[in-house]
């Protein structure tokens, strides 16, 4: 049962509309939260300092992004791993290892300590168990790491980076895998299964402490669970589908969290008008971790 939590509040930080608000990233080369529209393809970008945003068009549907070593961004798309910089208006596929899956799309996406993307693709019917897990390597290298999912969602890993966790969303389940430095995993593990609360696992992130930060799609809030499985704190939003969350901030003390108007009709609308919006849970009292920068 989650504890109640004093002083704890949220706040709209741009009513952006989304249908799918997704991966929200802090991009601390330029100080902003970087997020997607999956839906709309389209890139977000926020400055938390000013209030300041730009929204940039895609070619094709942007499923997860993270940070690049050699400038701009990796992502996961519709059409495979990609190289983007939206400043400078580039996009470049790099490769696509599902040709042969047209129904499939990559869905969120990860940088893990060590340098490697992980991201998981995903039937865009919501259907058939297509999705994988895969990890990108700075070389461009990919592997195909776990199979089957109906919907990937995550990943996030501990806090010595020696175990990675990952979703499947509609079966509600969240898993654990040992997690070796060169991308290698082992040890596949139920971590918690969430029956017994309201929503389904989504986005993910860690804090400093270890403890996971889960946001729940039709669930209405962000959870905080320890690395024993155990939920620590609910932290409500205005909006059911809440899509993912991640720490920000020069101290990365900033809790930023996406959401979705997706598969809300318009009465559910009309109840939360800041549904797709971008938020932050004030209040915490906690600190996350660099989200990581891919190594390519």
């Amino acid at each position: 049962m989650a504890q109640e939590i004093e002083n704890v509040g949220w706040r709209c930080l741009w009513p952006a509309g989304c249908t799918l608000g997704e991966g929200p990233i802090w991009d601390a080369r330029t100080g902003v939260v970087r997020f997607v529209d999956i839906e709309q393809a389209t890139l977000h970008r926020f400055d938390p300092t000013t209030g300041d945003h730009a929204s940039w068009s895609a070619p094709c549907r942007v499923g997860s992004i993270a940070v690049r070593v050699g400038g701009g961004l990796v992502a996961g798309t519709e059409h495979g791993f990609a190289l983007i910089d939206p400043e400078a208006s580039s996009f470049r596929i790099i490769d696509q290892p599902e040709s042969h899956l047209p129904d499939n799309r990559f869905n969120d996406g990860k940088v893990d300590p060590h340098g490697i993307f992980w991201a998981g693709t995903m039937d865009d019917r919501k259907q058939a168990r297509s999705g994988t897990l895969y990890a990108l390597h700075p070389d461009h290298r990919w592997d195909a790491i776990d199979l089957g999912y109906r919907i990937t969602n995550g990943p996030t890993f501990s806090l010595g980076g020696d175990v990675l966790y990952h979703s499947d969303t509609l079966d509600r389940t969240t898993f654990a895998f040992d997690l070796g430095t060169g991308g290698t995993v082992r040890g596949k593990r139920v971590f918690r299964r969430w029956d017994d609360v309201t929503g389904n696992p989504d986005g993910m992130t860690t804090d400093a402490e270890g403890n996971l930060w889960i946001a729940f799609w039709g669930g209405w809030c962000v959870r905080r669970v320890s690395p024993t499985g155990e939920v620590l704190g609910e932290y409500p939003l205005p909006v059911s589908n809440v899509t993912s969350v991640a720490f920000g901030g020069p101290a990365f003390d900033r809790l930023i969290v996406t959401s979705a108007r997706a598969e809300l009709d318009a009465a559910a609308l009309d109840r939360q008008p800041l549904a797709g919006g971008l938020f932050e849970i004030t209040g915490h009292g906690t600190r996350g971790l660099d989200g990581g920068v891919w190594a390519g």
